[in-house]
């Protein structure tokens, strides 16, 4: 096919993944993107297993059937970490899952001490025990779970103003607990906090440095889709939302200046 059309279609619980979108385009200019956030039910940080587990694999059903995708990419922690194995099992296309980047923040780390900062439903996680027991062996990981933050990021977006008091309470999760002022690498793992990344480092203690998945996420896509045709001109971004109200509204506003169509509901 010389004009291939299909998107790749990212899904978050609201607009963290386009902290994985911006990379991906960069190796991927030529890429339609379909953007999917279910703001109906956001913040999935917040919600027990079994409600993610349930409507992750339901909704990304319904919007494979809607929007055809080469890829899906579930550009959120907390997702992945619940949901990623039934997806894949449901559905007939390459699922892209996003992992908390424990590795690199590990081999990058002087002083063997390293925070996980990501939503309470992630960083509880068995599978980020897994990654601190494989990457991170010689470490000390502390961990903290925000449900500030998220919704920090998502007013960001919105064009709001973001309270750097309460980004450094958030930080001071992490920076309280017993070795907390070693902390040396802080992993964004939740998709929404790159897009906050100026704030947390300005709340830092110097030195501190931050890392996340979204760059490796893009040369995951780029290697998966290696050789695919792409539109030969840009058709512009799909922005999807499972409810529009008035934050999302504003967000979508604010996307325009991106590439992204006026928003659409599922």
């Amino acid at each position: 096919m010389n004009d291939d059309a299909r998107p790749i279609l990212f899904f978050d619980s609201g607009v963290g993944g386009l902290s994985v979108v911006a990379p991906t385009l960069e190796l991927l200019p030529a890429a339609s993107i379909v953007y999917a956030a279910d703001s109906a039910a956001f913040p999935y940080g917040t919600k027990s297993e079994a409600e993610i587990a349930a409507r992750v694999p339901a909704l990304l059903g319904r919007l494979a059937e809607r929007y055809r995708p080469r890829l899906i990419v579930i550009a959120c922690n907390t997702a992945s970490t619940i949901a990623l194995p039934a997806v894949r099992a449901a559905l007939d296309v390459a699922v892209v899952g996003t992992v908390p980047a424990i590795k690199p923040a590990a081999e990058a780390s002087r002083t063997r001490v390293v925070g996980v900062l990501g939503t309470a439903a992630t960083v509880r996680q068995p599978y980020v025990d897994d990654l601190a027991a494989r990457f991170a062996g010689d470490c000390t990981v502390l961990r903290y779970g925000s449900a500030t933050l998220v919704e920090l990021a998502e007013a960001k977006l919105a064009g709001e103003a973001v309270d750097a008091d309460a980004v450094a309470r958030e930080l001071a999760g992490l920076f309280d607990q017993p070795d907390g002022e070693r902390i040396d690498v802080i992993v964004n793992a939740c998709t929404h906090f790159p897009l906050l990344v100026d704030e947390l480092r300005a709340a830092a203690p110097a030195g501190v440095t931050f890392v996340d998945g979204g760059p490796g996420i893009a040369r995951r896509v780029a290697s998966l889709t290696q050789g695919q045709a792409w539109p030969g001109e840009s058709r512009g971004h799909r922005l999807v939302f499972t409810r529009l109200g008035a934050r999302e509204t504003r967000i979508g506003d604010q996307l325009r200046a991106r590439g992204f169509a006026l928003p659409e509901t599922l």
